[in-house]
């Protein structure tokens, strides 16, 4: 199955920009997952990219983020 990956962004709770990816199923979506990588990583981790995209090829569609300070946020 394939998948998409949409950026976006997003408020964290001191209203600073927080990034984000959307890793979307194309076909339909069998549930819904956060993925919280650990505080010193990005969302971008090979690890953490590899999990969601194949977490998506399973029909889930995944947000990572980037904690406030670290990668793009």
């Amino acid at each position: 199955m394939a998948v998409t990956t949409v950026r976006s962004t997003f408020a964290g709770h001191d209203g600073g920009e927080l990034a984000a990816r959307l890793d979307m199923p194309v076909g339909p979506v069998r549930g819904y997952a956060l993925f919280a990588h650990c505080f010193t990583c990005s969302k971008d981790l090979f690890a953490a990219r590899h999990i969601a995209q194949s977490l998506a090829q399973h029909g889930f569609a995944v947000l990572r983020f980037d904690f406030t300070g670290l990668g793009s946020s």
